[in-house]
C-alpha cells in the first residue's frame, strides 16, 4: 500500500523545510520532496515533525513497580538495596500482567515522543524459576504488548548465567533469568516467532552484563545472531569497578574490550565510570553508549562524561530503563542538566551558538537508531515512517518554529508537547492521546490493584 503525507514543517537530515510530502510504501519512506503544498489525497500533519526517537533501553514490567522503591532502606541506600525491591515485584507477575504493564509503558513511551523500543528483557521464566512449555511466554508478552500499541520493537532476550564476577551462583530472586546456552538458543527461536507478525522487528541479542556471563559467552552470544544488536549493562556502578578490579584485574569497559572487538552492533548500556582510555576507546569502536539519565539519577549511579565522549566523536542514545519516568524530552534535558552540574557551565552538548535540543535530538536518533538496529532516527527515503509533531499551540512553543522549538519542547516544557505521533505511517496518537489509551490504562490498572493488595 502506498499513500501520501504532508508535513507542514520537518527536520529533515539536510535541516529544516516546509510543506514536505512524503511517499510512504508499506510503511517505509519512499520519497521526500520539499516545497510542496498538498494536494487531492493526503493525509496533513500539522506543528513541526521531529524524527521519532529510538528507546533504546527498557525493562518495560519494572513500570509496574514505578514509585515503590523510594522509601529508604539500608543507611548506605544504593542500586543493591533498589534491586531486592524489584526481585520481590517481579516474584508475582504472570505473562498476562507483564503485557498488561509493557502495554501501558508501551502507550507512555508513544505519548512521550518515542517511536521504537530495544527491549532489555530477562524476565523469562514461571515464579518458580522453570522454564514455561513455550520458553518465549514472556517474550510473546513483549510482543503482544508491542503489536496492540504500534511500537517499533528491538527485542533483545538476555543471556543471564551467573549472580556476580568470578561465576558465582546465581541468588533466589535471579531464577527467573537464568539461562544456560542451550535453553538460552531455544529461547531465542521462541522469540524470533514471537516476534514474525510485528512489521519491521528485529532480534538482538543481550548478554546481560560481566557479572551474568562467563567471558567465553561474550563471543558465543554475539556469533549467534552476528548481524543483530548486542546490548550489554556495564560499569553503572562503583561497586561493579571495585568488584571487577579486584577479580579480574580490569576495569569492567577494559575487560570487556579485551575480550571482543567492539563494533557498532555495539551497544554499552549506562558506562558510567570509565577511564579515559576506556572512553576513548568506545568512542573510536563506534559502539553506542546508551544512557538512561533519568534512571541513573534515580539509582546514584553517578554522571556519564557526555561532552568528552561525544568531542570524541561517540554516539549515544537514550533509554528509558526502569520506566520511573517515561518522556524522550526529559532524558535528554536530564543528560544535559547533568553535564552542567558537574562543570558549572551551559548548554554544553551544542556548538557554538547552536542549538542544545536540536543537537540531542539528532544524536540521540542516530545512535538509538543504531543500537535498534533498524532504518528509524530519520526522516528520510529508506527509512521507516516513524515521527512525532509538536504541538506549536502549547504554551511552551508558541510563536516558536525550527530549532527554537526543540529547544522550548525540551526545556520550557514539563512532558513532551506532541500533538501526533506516527510510526510505519500509522497514527497512533492524536492530539497527544494514544488511541488505545483508554482500553489499557483499564487493564493495567486491574492489574496493579490485585498486585499491590496481594502484598
Amino acid at each position: 500500500m502506498t499513500e501520501t503525507l504532508h508535513l507542514a514543517e520537518a527536520l529533515l537530515p539536510e535541516g529544516f523545510a516546509s510543506d514536505v510530502k512524503l511517499t510512504v510504501t508499506e510503511g517505509a519512506i519512499v520519497s521526500v520532496e520539499a516545497g510542496v503544498k498538498p494536494t487531492g489525497d493526503v493525509r496533513s500533519f500539522s506543528g513541526i515533525a521531529l524524527p521519532g526517537m529510538p528507546n533504546l533501553h527498557s525493562h518495560a514490567f519494572q513500570r509496574g513497580m514505578a514509585g515503590l522503591s523510594e522509601r529508604r532502606g539500608a543507611p548506605e541506600d544504593s542500586f543493591w538495596t533498589w534491586r531486592e525491591v524489584m526481585y520481590r515485584f517481579l516474584d508475582r507477575l504472570d505473562p498476562d500482567d507483564v503485557q498488561a504493564i509493557a502495554a501501558q509503558a508501551f502507550v507512555e513511551m508513544l505519548e512521550g515522543g518515542f517511536t521504537a523500543l530495544a527491549e532489555f528483557h530477562y524476565l523469562h521464566h514461571d515464579k518458580d524459576g522453570r522454564a514455561y512449555a513455550n520458553i518465549a511466554t514472556m517474550g510473546q508478552a513483549i510482543a503482544s504488548a508491542a503489536q496492540e500499541t504500534g511500537l517499533g520493537l528491538t527485542l533483545l532476550p538476555v543471556l543471564y548465567r551467573f549472580g556476580n564476577f568470578g561465576q558465582a551462583p546465581s541468588v533466589h530472586g535471579q531464577r527467573r533469568f537464568v539461562n544456560e546456552r542451550d535453553a538460552y538458543q531455544r529461547l531465542l527461536e521462541g522469540s524470533l516467532a514471537a516476534i514474525r507478525d510485528l512489521p519491521d522487528a528485529r532480534l538482538g541479542v543481550a548478554p546481560h552484563s560481566l557479572r551474568a556471563v562467563a567471558l567465553d559467552d561474550l563471543g558465543w552470544v554475539s556469533s549467534l545472531r552476528p548481524n543483530d544488536p548486542v546490548h550489554i549493562h556495564v560499569a553503572e556502578q562503583v561497586p561493579e569497578v571495585e568488584a571487577s578490579l579486584k577479580i579480574t584485574g580490569k576495569r569492567p569497559v577494559e575487560l570487556l574490550m579485551d575480550a571482543i572487538p567492539l563494533d557498532k552492533r555495539w551497544c554499552l548500556i549506562h558506562a558510567t565510570h570509565l577511564s579515559d582510555a576506556e572512553r576513548d576507546g568506545i568512542a573510536r569502536s563506534g559502539a553506542v553508549a546508551g544512557l538512561c539519565p533519568i534512571t541513573e539519577s534515580s539509582l546514584g549511579d553517578g554522571i556519564f562524561d557526555g561532552i568528552r565522549y561525544a568531542q570524541a566523536g561517540g554516539a549515544y542514545g537514550v533509554g528509558s530503563d526502569s520506566n520511573i519516568q517515561i518522556d524522550a524530552g526529559s532524558e535528554l534535558r536530564q543528560l544535559e542538566y547533568s553535564q552542567r552540574l558537574r562543570d558549572r557551565r551551559r548548554a554544553l552538548f551544542a556548538e557554538e551558538k547552536a542549538s542544545t535540543g536540536l543537537a540531542l535530538w539528532q544524536a540521540a536518533c542516530a545512535g538509538g537508531a543504531r543500537a535498534c538496529g533498524r532504518a528509524i532516527g530519520a526522516i528520510a527515503p529508506g527509512h521507516r515512517a516513524d515521527f512525532i509533531t509538536l504541538d506549536t499551540d502549547h504554551p511552551a512553543l508558541v510563536g516558536r518554529s525550527g530549532a527554537e522549538a526543540i529547544d522550548s519542547a525540551i526545556f520550557a516544557a514539563n512532558a513532551m508537547p506532541l500533538r501526533d505521533v506516527v510510526v510505519g505511517g500509522r497514527r497512533v496518537v492524536a492530539e497527544g492521546r494514544h488511541v488505545a489509551r483508554d482500553s489499557v490504562r483499564t487493564r493495567f490498572a486491574g492489574v496493579m490493584r490485585r498486585l499491590l493488595a496481594a502484598e
